[in-house]
């Protein structure tokens, strides 16, 4: 069974909020992966490069890890709606 896409042929929605995030935190892709490593997930930098250039599907594990480090809810992630708790934590996201 194929996997489902964006319209576009992209293969996640996270893309654009990961980039944002790690932006508004100063993290380069390598300085992302290791404190996801140091946290405990097996994350590299070759797998959130290819999650921010649409190349590769996200799994559950890593949206939840993103969730931890970031402290943004999974409605962030997906599709960049902020909840209140996201607005108090993270008002000029």
């Amino acid at each position: 069974m194929p996997k489902h896409r964006r319209d576009t042929g992209e293969k996640n929605f996270v893309a654009p909020q990961l980039i944002r995030l790690r932006a508004y935190r100063g993290l380069s892709q390598r300085d992302l992966a290791h404190e996801l490593q140091l946290i405990g997930y097996d994350i590299d930098k070759n797998v959130i490069t290819r999650i921010e250039t649409y190349q590769r599907y996200v799994t559950d594990l890593e949206l939840k890890a993103f969730s931890e480090i970031f402290h943004v809810s999974y409605s962030y992630l997906i599709d960049g709606t902020k909840t209140e708790e996201d607005e108090r934590l993270h008002p000029t996201l």
